[in-house]
């Protein structure tokens, strides 16, 4: 029994308490839409700075509030606050509890995906908008143009990347005759210097093989032969049998110092009167 009574105090604390947790979440939401009507009025009179103050305080009272967290993004969206304006209504349809307020959600955050030029993500949107309201005409042209916007940039992009490849292709291009004319200057310039190695070396080669006049050592020397085998060759070759040169020239002398004795005799008897022998006697 005295159990039964614990339990029965138990059950009226907490039905107590849920009441209680109830009303002051009714006061909280009561709140959050009465000032969800002030800020909507001062939007109204262009007072985005207030409006939103408002609509800030009635989101602190009731979190979840759509209402709220929709014209809030709402007020964002007039002031070209497209980033702002999209949390929000991101936020709206997570707590969207209706398919109205999920269609108008997904309305809005699509709209502001073609602002900030998202036409794909902006595609998902609007058919989110008409699963949850496919009689909306609005949202199904918007999708149309939508589908056209995300089909173009599609295309664009598939373009941008073809003459990107193009462009790097051509770089790449570029690049291997810059390099091809690199190693050609390369190859020429080293061409030139084993050339001019090869003259410094011919050229001290040379002068190794001069003597002390500047001469070539071998040049001289076959000059010197040459000379040589020119003596040899103005040399007359005595053939065997024969006088040398030499040898006749002695005779002739020898002959003609023979003729000049013979003519003084002759010379000495006609100037005796004596008769000359000229023939030998037998």
């Amino acid at each position: 029994m005295k159990h039964i009574i614990t339990y029965i105090f138990l059950l009226t604390t907490i039905f107590s308490f849920a009441q209680e947790e109830d009303k002051a979440l009714e006061l909280a939401s009561k709140r959050a839409n009465n000032l969800v009507y002030d800020a909507n009025d001062l939007a109204e009179n262009n007072d985005f700075v207030s409006a939103e103050m408002e609509y800030r305080k009635a989101l602190s009272e009731k979190p979840t509030s759509v209402s709220g967290t929709y014209n809030l993004a709402h007020s964002y969206y007039k002031k070209g606050n497209y980033e702002e304006a999209l949390y929000r209504n991101k936020q709206a349809a997570k707590h969207a509890t209706s398919k109205t307020e999920k269609h108008k959600a997904f309305h809005n955050i699509g709209n502001i995906l073609m602002q900030n030029k998202k036409c794909k993500e902006a595609v998902e949107a609007y058919k989110s908008a008409l699963r949850n309201d496919p009689t909306d005409d609005e949202s199904r042209y918007n999708l149309g143009i939508a589908k056209d916007c995300a089909k173009q940039q599609q295309e664009d992009q598939q373009e941008e990347d073809k003459d990107g490849d193009n462009k790097k292709d051509k770089k790449e291009d570029e690049n291997k005759d810059d390099n091809k004319d690199k190693k050609d200057k390369e190859d020429k310039d080293k061409e030139q210097k084993d050339q001019e190695d090869k003259g410094d070396k011919d050229k001290k080669e040379g002068d190794d093989q001069k003597d002390e006049d500047g001469k070539p050592k071998d040049e001289k020397e076959d000059k010197g032969k040459e000379g040589d085998n020119k003596k040899e060759q103005q040399k007359p070759q005595q053939q065997p049998g024969q006088l040398s040169p030499q040898q006749i020239k002695n005779l002739l002398e020898a002959m003609n110092n023979q003729e000049q004795k013979v003519q003084e005799k002759m010379n000495a008897k006609k100037a005796k009167g004596v008769k000359i022998q000229t023939e030998k006697d037998w």
